[in-house]
């Protein structure tokens, strides 16, 4: 077997021209279909967060004066916080199914065609 011929091959296979278009534009719509519940998830996650911890601190008397009001809106802000943190994963599945069906028919298209090019 011939190296250099191997080589050379492996080569020019790389330098040369790529229809590779459907492909990228597949994985754009794919990327585009995903966005909105992704950046919806990770937002709701982190204010989640942030809102159970503020409830933490307010709860154990590291923010606020100590007062019994001050404790339980404490507790009150942690409780909503970890229920957003709890819905946010059934939320993240509604919304990332409802945005594929929005591209799906698109999606199935452009992978038919790229199936049926390569054969």
């Amino acid at each position: 077997m011939n190296t250099d011929k191997i080589y050379a091959q492996s080569l020019a296979s790389e330098y040369a021209p790529k229809d590779t278009s459907k492909i990228l534009r597949l994985r754009r719509l794919d990327a585009k279909a995903k966005m909105p519940a992704t950046v919806f998830t990770y937002t709701l996650g982190i204010i989640s967060a942030l809102v159970m911890g503020v409830g933490m601190c307010l709860s154990m008397n590291v923010l606020g004066d100590g007062s019994t009001a001050f404790m339980v809106a404490g507790i009150i802000l942690g409780i909503l916080g970890m229920i957003g943190a709890g819905v946010n994963y059934p939320i993240y599945k509604k919304k990332l199914e409802k945005s594929k069906q929005k591209y799906a028919f698109e999606i199935m298209e452009l992978a038919k065609d790229i199936a049926e090019s390569e054969d």
